[in-house]
């Protein structure tokens, strides 16, 4: 038994993990390489597949070594799969994303183990795609690694990307600056070289070779393919060889139904795979499944074979990978009803955008201040609000009526600076005063978050010590959460600011997206949560209304993202993809429910309860198995209903008529 080991390398020696966050909104750790070390050598795939003694490649030492197990295979065997793997893993075929490295890593661990790579290494391209710049990136990277048609001359090197197309792909990220420059600079190497190594000439090009122009997993051995299959809940296999001619015909429907079925799926959904019957074990594998001409196609789902067509017919392969796809992921029953009061919803953030007097504000806080124990930092973080924070808002979000409101509104100057001062200002002032003195703080922040800059600072670049947001949230949470009725009475203008501050963050993607994560570092979807559903249940009328602003942003966001991935939308092109979390949402369901139930006042508070409500539902995945009972047993139908009668919403229950109609549909239709 001989030792199996991974080494996994960080192709962005930590760049990725500094700066993905801000590219791409997302946090991306590292851009993964992996090598196969086994018999004393380190294998891997690039410039066709390499063999160097471990540790000793160009690469450079590992960053991490994964134990993989012990293969039984002795080495001859292995060299022998290497070299039939040497027609298949050639320098044309490399793509970055689509067959690269880690597809080879993977191919060999399932040779030599029958085991698979980690699912953090293959899903990468999968994370990096499904972020808005990753998906505006994907054609410069497919210009890059264009790889030629049998029988076609060999490609010229890739053309320069046109300018809009460049800042199509900036716009995306959190952070246009810097994703710009990056941009430029890749562009000009796929210019320039056609490689991103920009290696000193091109590799050759073999014609003949058949091309992997599309996401899909070559499978060389049994191991690799029942992997994939245990991994994926649909899969579509192509047994193919070199000398058949039908194969020719139908690869090229093969690959374009790969692109169409896979973008936008995410991954562990549907695999699309190709078996060379004449390449390694491809011959082992096709006998294990009964195949004996190609082009044979089998259709898998949850790892059981459900149908096989043999033959290039091209409108029987869309048909059957329409069904299967069908099988594995039935449309939403929603998608059948007819709900023109909630469609004609806007799922559009609502947005507090009034510009108070700042010269006002100011004074109200300088005040506050005034009244609290003194010490030179507090003197020091009420003169830095005086002289730099206030002149720059007044300049940015200049008064109704003024002369300067018609002028264009200049960005934050310096923001990081600028926005690190403010910050260590912010977390002085709120360290001296309690929070019901602090409403001024915040809403100078409610405006400076409708600022571009302001909030892609928040998002990408504040960490928990600096975080405002962060501060606000745990002092409001404390508030809350305390026995004591009057400090949430005399706290009222602070969360009536803190929520009107965070619907402004929705305006936003990259902020958007902070607010809902669940994930570290920065996510605050459970303590935005916690703030929401409490506040909803506050005795103030304005407060209830903030709350509800909120509540129906983050159901518009997370309709939005429901939406687009209905549409099958490319991975990545969702502007705010929001990820869906049952107990979260059931939370979140009755809490909307407990408050419409509650509030007999105000019509305005129904409205945005009601249209989140119904954004909640539409289109949920947990509808049936869930919500549809949670309904049921908070008897929601005849809370909104009651919104209708005399008393259950003002004297006379909900008057204008397109609430009646909002309210009449979510209750007849998404919640019976």
């Amino acid at each position: 038994m001989s030792k199996v080991q991974l080494y996994v390398y960080d192709l962005s020696n930590g760049l990725a993990k500094q700066l993905s966050r801000q590219l791409t909104g997302r946090q991306i750790d590292g851009i993964w390489h992996t090598s196969i070390v086994v018999f004393g050598k380190e294998v891997f795939y690039g410039q066709g597949i390499c063999i160097t003694k471990p540790g000793m490649s160009h690469h450079g030492k590992p960053l991490q070594i994964i134990d993989m197990g012990e293969t039984a295979l002795d080495e001859e065997t292995f060299n022998e799969y290497l070299e039939e793997m040497r027609e298949h893993y050639t320098a044309d075929k490399y793509h970055l994303l689509d067959f690269n490295c880690n597809s080879f890593t993977n191919d060999c661990i399932g040779f030599l183990t029958g085991g698979s790579i980690p699912a953090w290494i293959k899903d990468l391209p999968s994370d990096f795609l499904s972020t808005p710049f990753g998906a505006a990136l994907r054609p410069t990277i497919d210009a890059m690694f264009r790889r030629p048609v049998s029988g076609a001359a060999t490609p010229a090197a890739p053309q320069l990307p046109a300018p809009e197309t460049l800042n199509a792909a900036a716009s995306a990220s959190p952070n246009p600056a810097l994703a710009s420059a990056l941009l430029q600079a890749v562009a000009s190497q796929a210019y320039s070289t056609g490689s991103l190594s920009a290696p000193t000439s091109m590799p050759t090009v073999n014609p003949d070779s058949s091309t992997v122009a599309g996401p899909i997993h070559m499978c060389t051995n049994p191991s690799s393919l029942r992997s994939l299959l245990q991994s994926h809940r649909a899969a579509v296999v192509l047994f193919t060889s070199p000398t058949c001619p039908p194969c020719r015909m139908i690869e090229p429907v093969f690959e374009d139904l790969a692109h169409q079925k896979t973008h936008g799926m995410g991954s562990g959904r549907v695999a699309f795979v190709k078996v060379d019957m004449a390449v390694g074990m491809g011959s082992q594998v096709a006998g294990e499944w009964g195949v004996r001409v190609t082009p044979t196609f089998l259709f898998f789902l949850d790892g059981k074979k459900v149908e096989e067509m043999k033959g290039a017919n091209a409108a029987e392969l869309r048909s059957q990978v329409d069904l299967l796809l069908y099988q594995a992921f039935p449309p939403h029953p929603h998608t059948k009803l007819f709900l023109p009061a909630v469609e004609a919803l806007s799922t559009n953030p609502i947005l507090f955008t009034q510009v108070p007097a700042l010269d006002t504000v100011s004074t109200k806080l300088a005040s506050f201040i005034d009244g609290a124990p003194s010490s030179p930092e507090l003197q020091t973080a009420k003169q830095a609000l005086t002289s730099a924070i206030v002149p720059l808002l007044k300049t940015r979000f200049p008064e109704k009526g003024s002369a300067a409101e018609t002028a264009k509104k200049p960005a934050f100057p310096t923001p990081a600076p600028l926005l690190n001062s403010w910050a260590a200002t912010t977390r002085t002032i709120a360290k001296a005063l309690p929070p019901s003195q602090l409403f001024p703080l915040v809403d100078m922040w409610r405006l400076a978050v409708l600022d571009d800059a302001v909030a892609n600072w928040l998002a990408t670049s504040a960490s928990a010590a600096t975080d405002p947001l962060q501060l606000f949230l745990d002092k409001a949470l404390a508030v809350l959460d305390s026995a004591d009725p009057s400090q949430k009475s005399s706290a009222r203008n602070f969360l009536l600011t803190l929520l009107r501050t965070l619907a402004n963050g929705f305006a936003h993607t990259a902020l958007g997206k902070t607010l809902l994560s669940r994930s570290a570092p920065g996510g605050k979807r459970a303590q935005v949560t916690r703030v929401v559903v409490a506040a909803l249940l506050h005795d103030d009328a304005a407060v209830r209304t903030a709350a509800a602003s909120l509540a129906f942003n983050v159901a518009a966001a997370l309709q939005r993202s429901r939406i687009e991935k209905l549409r099958g939308v490319t991975a990545g092109s969702v502007p705010m993809e929001v990820e869906e979390d049952e107990e979260w949402e059931v939370e979140l369901v009755s809490a909307v429910l407990e408050a419409l139930g509650n509030e007999t006042q105000s019509e305005e508070v129904v409205h945005r309860l009601t249209a989140a409500l119904a954004f909640l539902l539409r289109l949920s995945p947990f509808y049936e198995s869930q919500l549809k009972g949670l309904l049921e047993v908070l008897q929601s139908r005849e809370a909104l209903k009651s919104k209708l009668a005399k008393g259950g919403c003002g004297e006379n229950g909900v008057q204008k008529p397109e609430v009646r109609k909002l309210v009449q549909e979510v209750a007849d239709k998404l919640c019976s």
